[in-house]
């Protein structure tokens, strides 16, 4: 269901995307989600987290649609992009209790 979820996302993305236009976010937000990157698992995954963010995103009006949440004192603006460790650890905090939103952003950041 997830993957399904993610593969919605990407799709949207894709066809919001054509090429030319790049969603506009607010200084606050392109910030958080370029500072996010830092959390990749890797320093590929680190590379094409920014890469994503230049590629799709510019500074100007804020996004309210944007989805930005702290947990943990991490912040973070739209789609994470989950290992599979991460995903694993996303699994069973939820199970544990913890909402997915604030799991996924531990995980992303801590995992």
């Amino acid at each position: 269901m997830k993957i399904a979820a993610v593969a919605g996302f990407l799709a949207l993305i894709t066809f919001a995307w054509d090429g030319t236009d790049q969603q506009e976010v607010s200084k606050q937000q392109y910030q958080t989600m370029t500072e996010q990157c830092r959390y990749a698992d890797t320093r590929a995954a680190r590379a094409e987290c920014l890469a994503d963010v230049k590629k799709f995103y510019r500074v100007g009006k804020s996004d309210p649609t944007l989805d930005c949440r702290t947990y943990a004192g991490v912040s973070v603006c739209g789609h994470l992009t989950l290992s599979r460790a991460e995903r694993a650890c996303v699994d069973e905090a939820v199970k544990s209790g913890t909402a997915y939103r604030r799991a996924e952003v531990e995980c992303y950041a801590f995992g």
